[in-house]
């Protein structure tokens, strides 16, 4: 009886095992998609451009302040119609309301770019509620960071670049400062080439994709969904993020590993790490995450000013990139048309005014 028990247990086991094999194969093996983006037209003077909050509310006043200085840039802005709403103390309005703020603006054809008002926390409440044509439908310019990781991410799957960049609360603070004049720019057709100083955890090479990513803690959630962009092929992966543990940093990261996305990159940039953990004695997450990233024989450029540190330099999401990683420093460029200027990152300041 004891034999037949062991060998009913040993083959439950077996079974067991090759479940989980199964379930691994499925996790890490998911076929990629192929990334074509397209570039919306760049503004001009006189150009709509909606002010919406598909998160978290900001106060009507600083929105209104943001539409005013749209207005010394040449700009029209047109303020979505639910953007003064308040749910739950924190969301601009019910998932309804910011999704029919969402929808107006990418399907208005009179608007020509959309500025989220702030992040915070809501845009995975409806990521499945928008058809990923409706997205490239009406191409045009997108621009925030943080929470709005995820609409980045549904534009680039949907074939639209974005820009990763500073949203109208900071330009209610008056837009002079360097964040706001490079994302009006960029807007504009401006487009940077950074040049970046070295990083003692940098990982030296060259190597162009496809820019994606942005708030760590945002878009591994949406692995797998429709706005998972890191499904594509030949990426290079942009991460930053603000308040996190170190632990659960790396939590994210190996997930990312784990499904396969460190295998499709040939690049790693990272941005800011704002007020993120020191649990462990890392000489800062840049370490810890080098760590894993150096298995992959890839370029790894560090110190990116963008995040949610003071200096959050605009960058284009869905576009494809090359870093060129020096051991005196690194460049970041995009292959997009515009009138390319030379950014110094080390040389910009947060009070500088054009």
């Amino acid at each position: 009886m004891r034999r037949i028990l062991v060998a009913a247990l040993l083959i439950v086991s077996a079974f067991a095992l090759s479940a989980f094999s199964n379930m691994e194969s499925t996790v890490t093996k998911r076929k990629p998609v192929k990334l074509k983006t397209v570039k919306p037209p760049f503004l001009k003077a006189g150009d709509r451009v909606a002010l919406i909050s598909p998160a978290y509310y900001g106060a009507m006043e600083e929105v209104e302040k943001a539409a005013e200085v749209l207005r010394g840039w040449g700009l029209v802005p047109v303020i979505g119609p639910n953007v003064d709403k308040v749910y739950m103390n924190k969301y601009a309005g019910t998932v309804e309301e910011r999704l029919a703020d969402l929808r107006w603006a990418l399907n208005d054809t009179s608007i020509k770019a959309i500025i989220c008002n702030r992040g915070g926390y809501g845009t995975i409440q409806y990521i499945d509620d928008i058809p990923l044509k409706e997205w490239r439908k009406h191409p045009k310019w997108l621009v925030g960071y943080s929470d709005i990781s995820t609409l980045h991410g549904l534009l680039t799957r949907a074939g639209v670049m974005s820009i990763h960049g500073t949203m109208s609360l900071s330009v209610a603070k008056g837009g002079n400062d360097a964040n706001s004049i490079m994302m009006r720019d960029l807007l504009m057709g401006n487009v940077p080439r950074y040049e970046v100083a070295a990083h003692p955890q940098n990982i030296e090479g060259k190597a162009s994709g496809i820019l994606v990513g942005g708030n760590i803690c945002t878009f591994v959630p949406n692995l797998g969904t429709q706005a998972d962009a890191t499904l594509g092929k030949e990426l290079i992966l942009f991460i930053e993020e603000v308040g996190e543990s170190m632990h659960n940093i790396d939590r994210q990261f190996r997930v990312l590993a784990m499904n396969g996305v460190l295998d499709r990159c040939k690049g790693v940039v990272l941005g800011d790490f704002t007020d993120c953990g020191t649990e462990f004695s890392y000489d800062g997450v840049e370490a810890m995450l080098r760590e894993q990233i150096e298995k992959y024989n890839i370029p790894l450029l560090c110190g990116f000013p963008a995040g949610h540190d003071d200096i959050n330099l605009p960058l284009v999401m869905g576009a494809r990139v090359t870093i060129d990683v020096r051991s005196d420093g690194s460049s970041l460029s995009f292959d997009i048309d515009g009138n390319q200027q030379i950014v110094q990152t080390k040389d910009v300041v947060i009070d500088t005014v054009k």
